[in-house]
């Protein structure tokens, strides 16, 4: 069923319901955030939204069972950004670097009582370089999913989560102009679907646990190394900004960050669960 007014429209089924604008790139599913690599187009009656969109985010959202192999993993590789001489963003409270280390130490012991294996690329005030975290989870050699947990930081109105997958081939980094080197396929490529499948859950689970008055930033393309590199299905999450002196409280506090252990943690179950089950065809990469 399709219903439009003006610029918008919104396309739902028994399942999902999906709110697009012409001209924009945002697109609203099941209440959950995504930003487009392109604009949304129209002409006449008809509107268009691109190939690589379409390929590449809204396919492997509603069909992620389609995405193959994709649930075959019992390793979960946490990253906790920055660390040791690299604070990462400051306040008054504290560091992002310990607030990240803290938040995957509550996810690890979550997992692994669910009965997942659990490597981190670092559980203490210690510093590695983009590459070096990198190298820890490619030499994970099972299948396995990487989350690297960061907290943002920008001015003091900008505030809400954000996730990152890695653009695919053809695609800039979020909010930069096109290169040529956008054009390169890079490691991370392979799990495209995967990406944007396992980000959609993180996502959306912890929005749920924060509720109503946390603001959805969406789920975006990046060009970090981290997502570049890896070999593995992987996202990388903004959990606040530091710079906000309304999220700055709520980071420091320990139910907030429970909430944002817990979502990831619920998620990674969702997601295996949802990437697990069979097509009634022939699935897809």
């Amino acid at each position: 069923k399709m219903s439009r007014s003006g610029s918008s429209m919104v396309l739902e089924n028994a399942k999902v319901e999906m709110k697009l604008k012409v001209g924009g790139n945002e697109c609203l599913m099941n209440n959950v955030k995504f930003i487009f690599s392109h604009l949304i187009a129209s002409s006449g009656s008809k509107v268009y939204v691109s190939r690589v969109d379409l390929s590449k985010l809204i396919d492997p959202v509603l069909r992620p069972n389609f995405i193959n192999n994709a649930g075959d993993f019992r390793t979960v590789i946490l990253d906790p950004g920055h660390g040791g001489k690299d604070p990462g963003a400051t306040n008054p409270y504290g560091t992002e670097a310990n607030y990240n280390v803290k938040v995957a130490g509550l996810v690890k012991k979550q997992l692994e009582a669910k009965g997942f294996k659990v490597v981190m690329t670092r559980s203490s005030n210690l510093y590695l370089s983009l590459q070096e975290r990198v190298n820890v989870a490619n030499a994970v050699k099972e299948n396995a999913i990487y989350v690297s947990i960061h907290f943002n930081s920008g001015s003091r109105t900008a505030r809400g989560i954000e996730t990152f997958t890695l653009s695919p081939p053809g695609v800039p980094h979020y909010d930069a102009n096109f290169k040529a080197a956008d054009l390169q396929t890079r490691a991370g490529n392979e799990h495209d679907s995967a990406n944007i499948a396992l980000a959609t859950s993180i996502h959306g689970s912890i929005l749920r646990r924060l509720g109503k008055n946390t603001l959805d930033r969406g789920i975006k393309r990046a060009r970090f190394s981290v997502l570049s590199g890896v070999r593995h299905p992987a996202i990388l999450l903004e959990g606040g900004f530091m710079s906000h002196p309304y999220e700055a409280r709520l980071i420091e506090n320990q139910d907030y960050q429970k909430a944002v252990a817990t979502g990831i943690v619920d998620a990674i179950g969702k997601y295996r669960f949802a990437v697990s089950r069979r097509p009634t065809n022939a699935g897809k990469d």
